[in-house]
């Protein structure tokens, strides 16, 4: 393969757009799946992404911007998991896996009942290569908002996933900060939505947290390695479909798979040496 075509991507301004949206979304995306996974809110992300489809289908309806009706949608479900799960004998977990398969089949029925030109798919796996400067535009502004809060309170929001009573103890707004962590992950999934889609969106949420965690050993460090993984992956996935055929959101999480299998191999290796070191009285170093 010369050279020519190896650069043959980065020629049509679909794909220069697709490989744009790519670098925007890794880096909220990166950044706040390491706080999911830390806190155990796997799925939490998966609800919300999976919620916020009715509220894009009544912003079509009512001729509301559909990022409104998501970003309210993806609110509701997250303060009602919270509320039910505070003031019921049920587990968090079944709690939202009860809310989210609701929103999302209200969201379905809502979706047939009306007549659009919105292609479902589009919704569900998104359509990274329709992508266009509107898109760009609100991708970036969310991810500047979402990152930035998320560097700036990053200590505090380490502290609250840990120990929230550590946190209260310590003077800290332990209620703004669980629900601002819960407006930055619908906003977030607001901003994937012309990406990956609904369902795909879980994916870029959690695997490049759970691949940094595997890798090292400081959450400082798990942050920015979660974006280099999240961008590395979201445009290798990106490249490789031109040439695959295939759609980029399903292959930059297989990619994300991939990448996680490899971590978790290097992690067992490592520990089982670390544990025959220990048994051999050698020093335990990594």
């Amino acid at each position: 393969m010369d050279l020519d075509t190896l650069l043959l991507p980065f020629k049509f301004p679909f794909m220069q757009n697709a490989f744009l949206i790519c670098i925007i979304v890794a880096v909220p995306t990166a950044l706040l799946s390491c706080f999911l996974v830390m806190k155990g809110w796997a799925l939490m992300g998966d609800a919300v992404s999976h919620a916020i489809l009715p509220g894009i289908v009544l912003a079509y309806i009512f001729g509301i911007p559909l990022l409104v009706g998501a970003f309210a949608a993806g609110m509701l479900c997250a303060l009602a998991t919270g509320f039910l799960a505070g003031n019921s004998r049920v587990k968090q977990d079944t709690v939202m896996g009860v809310v989210f398969s609701g929103m999302f089949g209200l969201g379905i029925v809502l979706y047939v009942s009306i007549e659009t030109n919105a292609h479902l798919d589009h919704i569900l796996f998104g359509n990274m290569l329709g992508v266009g400067p509107g898109d760009l535009v609100t991708a970036g502004s969310i991810a500047l908002i979402v990152g930035a809060g998320l560097v700036l309170k990053w200590k505090d929001l380490v502290l609250h996933s840990f120990d929230a009573a550590q946190a209260q103890a310590s003077g800290l707004p332990v209620n703004l900060l669980h629900y601002g962590l819960l407006a930055a992950l619908s906003l977030t999934i607001v901003a994937t939505l012309s990406a990956a889609g609904l369902i795909l969106a879980i994916g870029l949420l959690i695997a490049p947290g759970a691949i940094a965690f595997l890798l090292v050993r400081t959450f400082g460090t798990m942050l920015w390695v979660s974006v280099l993984v999240c961008m590395a992956s979201m445009l290798a996935g990106t490249y490789a479909s031109f040439f695959l055929d295939s759609a980029p959101a399903p292959t930059i999480v297989l990619i994300l798979t991939g990448l996680f299998v490899i971590a978790f191999v290097r992690r067992m290796i490592l520990t089982r040496k670390m544990s025959q070191r220990r048994v051999s009285g050698e020093p335990a170093a990594e």
